[in-house]
């Protein structure tokens, strides 16, 4: 699968992978940032962005995605971050293609089991008639019973398009991604550990990273670090860009 990118800067490759219903845009000003010293990469994962659309979605098959752009772009390897899903997903390429891998960072996100919360939002998107809006302003409103953060809405409704006639589209194909959703709420498949450095990064306002967590993380990434972001929720590098970015360049 060709999947879409974004590239910007020299130097050492980084990889950035974005979460759940999400795209490179996520990363857009980290990745300016860090193309000051190293080579970036923003990848849109399968069934988002600008990318292909697959009926099969698991954390397997996304880190033989990003092994085969590496193989497309000839990048012998990578220091690779990942948000939320894209965090699982940087943790499976990790674990399947270490010698790809030179440094791990993990954005608020654990190899563990998580429960099915975003069903309710799956369901909202799949029941909102596109047809029936003229603006997104109006369709930020019929939203807002089911997801009543605004600032969710907004970052959902990122995902849609305009037809050459004015109308809205998905670009994602939402129905298959909800179908997926139970294999992406999955641990990470069991490999060998993962023996380079790693970082973990949680926010100190998110219940995605517990106490609990360490022992599983240590498993499998035994050189991992364990740093909290105060002050931050889940989108840590959108609540403290600053913190973040400091402990990046100073891991990286």
């Amino acid at each position: 699968m060709q999947l879409h990118y974004k590239m910007s800067g020299q130097g050492r490759a980084v990889m950035l992978l974005h979460g759940l219903l999400g795209s490179s845009d996520n990363w857009h000003p980290l990745a300016l940032r860090l193309a000051a010293s190293f080579q970036v990469f923003a990848l849109d994962l399968r069934n988002h962005g600008r990318s292909p659309h697959a009926l099969e979605m698991d954390y397997s098959l996304m880190a033989g995605d990003v092994e085969e752009f590496l193989i497309e772009h000839r990048i012998a390897n990578v220091m690779v971050i990942g948000h939320s899903m894209g965090g699982k997903t940087a943790m499976q390429f990790a674990l399947q293609f270490p010698h790809r891998v030179d440094k791990l960072v993990v954005a608020d996100m654990a190899p563990r089991a998580y429960a099915p919360v975003h069903h309710k939002i799956f369901n909202a998107l799949l029941a909102l008639d596109l047809s029936a809006f003229s603006t997104r302003m109006e369709m930020e409103a019929a939203l807002a019973r089911d997801i009543p953060d605004l600032v969710l809405r907004r970052f959902l409704l990122k995902n849609l398009g305009r037809d050459a006639a004015g109308g809205y589209y998905w670009r994602i194909p939402l129905r298959a991604l909800s179908q997926n959703y139970p294999q992406l709420c999955k641990p990470i498949g069991p490999e060998r550990p993962f023996a380079k450095p790693a970082l973990f990064l949680r926010g100190g306002s998110s219940n995605y990273v517990n106490a609990g967590d360490a022992g599983l993380i240590h498993e499998l990434f035994p050189r991992a670090e364990m740093q909290t972001i105060q002050e931050a929720g889940h989108w840590i590098h959108g609540d403290q860009p600053e913190e973040v970015f400091r402990r990046l360049i100073a891991f990286l």
